[in-house]
């Protein structure tokens, strides 16, 4: 199949999907265009009756009829008021539904983003979804810029012709003789465009991909010294779109003089053969008027007709990226079991299975027949070598993600069995990588939910004395209401996890699931924290992913993962009694401390220091 039919096919199936979602926005711009093409086609008519009632009587008896001046004038002016309400009929509904349709379809795509899980996410670099949710959107909708007015053209052109055959059959066959002409360049500049346009919309993702990367490992990149590096990276991308925007830039050069000076030959060719039909008497002046000034009408508005078929290869790649993402599956479904409990939660994992899968789509097993149970109340610690599963563990717990196989109950109720919300009021994540929002600190720890909100706060700072926060938060230039900078800039990785800490408590969570949320935090601060999260957080079940042996140690239960599996469960002191290789875990995460804390101390070495190799 040819790409230029099945871009033009796909290109009208995108317009039509448009005029389906906004139909009375698109009517106004129709019938604006409208208005605009028949008045527009009108104004050369009342020139031609001007031109034949005053003028020309006023050149043959050299008296001006001021009667008939004031008719014409009067009948110019409705026209052109006509004509001026409908170009802004046209100009405001077309860019109305425009930018409606790239907000509807931005909310829908974030919405969908949302609704689909984790696994599906890690699939998908995040440039190229920021590029789905806004480059991609932009282009699938700019067509409707230039459409109504290419619309308008058309009845112009209709017009146009029956009042050039009117007036003159041959000026109008030599005038008309024009419009295959234009058809055939438009069809040219289409297919010209077609290709480069699609380029450059793929390369705009690709410098939104990297652009986002480079900001996201800004810190990285500083620290390794790569930002000369990552510039030219970015460089290399960005010229490849200018490139590519330049080519398409060409092409619009070649053909926009050329779409302008076909009418504007025509207007030659009907004044040179119209002359010569005055002079001998086959038509009038006022004839020859009208269909030349016709033409000269055309010479910028035929051009929308180019700019729609140039736009429709960007509408249809842009649709084909948003589409997939609105038509991706996996979205999580949910049930209408409702928590009867109050208080701390039960968790239970049976023969639960899970596998990441990468890009490529080959599987990679994180969690094998896992099952274990956690008592209302209890805290449980998940250890195990980097690999093992914790993560992916707690993202199951979450139901960031379903298994695929076993369930994960909740009070004794699946996950998956639950209406949509429910677990998130009953579970709070304090996930290993914080993210603080470029907002204050009240809005980090409540996220705008109003239920949150009190008149003084107690709520919010009785969730930051808990998280060992309050005093830092107290010393702050504005309290609560001190911005903390994009991504948290202004506060360290400790003062982060702990307002992260405060975030999931002042939700008064039944279950309380921290991975790996103190590794920030001073061991004095941690063991604070623990010791309030025991005593205070009414009852709650705590599941903690641990590396600190003292955190380990004041679990009431440890979860030993490795390869996936649990191979073994119990207290600390029992399964350090037992098991060699939680010993050695174990033993490691402290060497491995040890040697992080005596790294940070770096030792001054005077001129009679000895150094061993």
């Amino acid at each position: 199949m040819s790409e230029r039919p099945y871009t033009l096919r796909r290109g009208l199936y995108v317009v039509g999907q448009g005029i389906r979602r906004a139909p009375a926005t698109f009517a106004v711009a129709v019938v604006g265009s409208f208005l605009y093409g028949v008045m527009t086609a009108g104004t050369a008519w009342v020139l031609g009756r001007v031109t034949a009632q005053v003028i020309t009587p006023t050149f043959r008896t050299r008296h001006l009829d001021v009667g008939a001046l004031g008719r014409g004038v009067g009948l110019m002016a409705a026209v052109v008021l006509v004509l001026v309400v409908g170009v802004v009929l046209r100009r405001v509904a077309a860019g109305r539904m425009m930018y409606d349709l790239g907000a509807l379809y931005r909310r829908e795509v974030t919405a969908q983003y949302l609704r689909l899980p984790l696994s599906w996410h890690a699939r998908h670099p995040t440039g190229q979804l920021l590029s789905n949710a806004n480059a991609d959107v932009e282009a699938t909708w700019q067509v409707f810029g230039p459409l109504p007015m290419a619309i308008g053209v058309v009845v112009m052109l209709v017009v146009a012709s029956v009042a050039m055959v009117l007036a003159d059959p041959v000026l109008a066959l030599i005038g008309l003789g024009v419009f295959p002409v234009v058809f055939v360049v438009n069809v040219l500049f289409q297919r010209s465009m077609s290709p480069r346009a699609t380029l450059a919309q793929q390369l705009r993702a690709d410098v939104s991909d990297v652009a986002h990367e480079s900001f996201e490992a800004a810190v990285l990149v500083k620290a390794m010294g790569r930002e000369a590096a990552e510039t030219r990276r970015f460089a290399a991308v960005s010229h490849r779109l200018r490139a590519a925007n330049v080519e398409v830039g060409r092409m619009r050069g070649v053909f926009d003089p050329l779409m302008e000076a076909i009418p504007s030959l025509g207007v030659l060719a009907v004044l040179g053969v119209g002359a010569s039909r005055v002079a001998s008497g086959a038509t009038t002046a006022a004839d020859v008027v009208q269909v030349a000034y016709l033409f000269s009408l055309l010479a910028f508005p035929v051009r929308a007709l180019g700019w729609v078929l140039g736009e429709l290869p960007r509408s249809v790649v842009g649709w084909e990226r948003v589409d997939a993402v609105l038509r991706a599956e996996g979205a999580l479904g949910y049930g209408d079991t409702a928590l009867r409990g109050a208080g701390a939660a039960a968790v239970a994992f049976a023969h639960v299975d899970y596998a990441h899968v990468d890009a490529e789509g080959r599987a990679l097993p994180a969690l094998q027949d896992v099952t274990f149970e956690v008592a209302p109340g209890r805290t449980v610690a998940v250890v195990g070598p980097t690999g093992s599963g914790k993560s992916t563990l707690a993202a199951l717990l979450l139901r960031l993600v379903d298994p695929d196989r076993g369930v994960v109950t909740l009070d004794g109720v699946d996950l998956a069995a639950l209406p949509q919300g429910a677990l998130a009021r009953a579970v709070a994540l304090v996930a290993q990588q914080t993210f603080v929002f470029d907002d204050s600190v009240r809005g980090n720890i409540t996220l705008g939910d109003p239920a949150l909100h009190d008149d003084d706060d107690r709520r919010v700072w009785a969730a930051l004395r808990l998280a060992q926060a309050d005093d830092f938060v107290a010393a702050l230039p504005h309290g609560l209401d001190t911005a903390v900078g994009e991504r948290g800039t202004t506060l360290s990785g400790g003062q982060r996890q702990r307002l992260a800490l405060a975030r999931a408590l002042v939700r008064r969570p039944r279950l309380l699931v921290l991975d790996d949320a103190t590794s920030a935090v001073d061991p004095h601060v941690e063991a604070a924290i623990l010791a309030g999260l025991r005593a205070g957080t009414q009852g709650a079940t705590v599941l903690l992913v641990a590396h600190r042996k003292a955190t380990i140690a004041l679990a009431d239960t440890v979860v030993h993962l490795e390869h996936g599996r649990v191979v073994g469960q119990g207290t600390h002191a029992d399964l350090s009694a037992r098991s060699a290789a939680y010993r050695n875990l174990v033993d490691a995460y402290e060497r491995e401390a040890a040697e992080r804390a005596d790294g940070q101390r770096a030792p001054v070495l005077g001129p009679d220091a000895e150094v061993s190799a």
